[in-house]
């Protein structure tokens, strides 16, 4: 399986900006020079972080995006459904009617497994956890 650069790129602009709350609104200049992205496709996957409700934007020369809200409250399967749709990691699992083995189909079985493992990681995650994953990452470890 692999996940789509709108993904990817989007996961790592709200993340961006979560390292931020608090501290004032992120310009999408500055979203995108942090993460190696082009400004115009950042804008289109700010514009859809924003539809979904995990960001917000503020007017003016200071202004630019922040949470919508806190970061404990958002998961990232949210902003993964958000931006990549539901987790499928086959078709079978979401149409019953594609294959006429689904009922006796022991690699379905393990698929679905596969796809149940992924959610439960996303659900468990918040912004939270990764702002603070970062901040320990920033902290020296002066162990001996």
């Amino acid at each position: 399986m692999k996940l789509s650069t709108r993904t990817r790129y989007g996961i790592r602009a709200v993340i961006e900006v979560a390292l931020s709350h608090g501290k004032g609104p992120l310009q999408t200049r500055a979203i995108a020079q942090r993460q190696n992205l082009s400004v115009k496709y950042l804008e289109q996957l700010m514009a859809l972080l924003k539809s979904g409700g995990f960001v917000r934007s503020i007017r003016g020369s200071k202004g630019g995006y922040v949470l919508a809200r806190p970061p404990n409250q958002i998961k990232l399967s949210d902003v993964f459904n958000a931006l990549e749709g539901s987790v499928i990691t086959v078709e079978c699992l979401e149409d019953e009617n594609y294959c006429a083995q689904v009922a006796d189909c022991i690699a379905r079985q393990l698929w679905a497994q596969v796809q149940e493992a992924i959610e439960n990681v996303l659900r468990s995650i918040t912004l939270q956890d990764l702002i603070d994953k970062a901040e320990d990452k920033k902290t020296p470890d002066y162990q001996i």
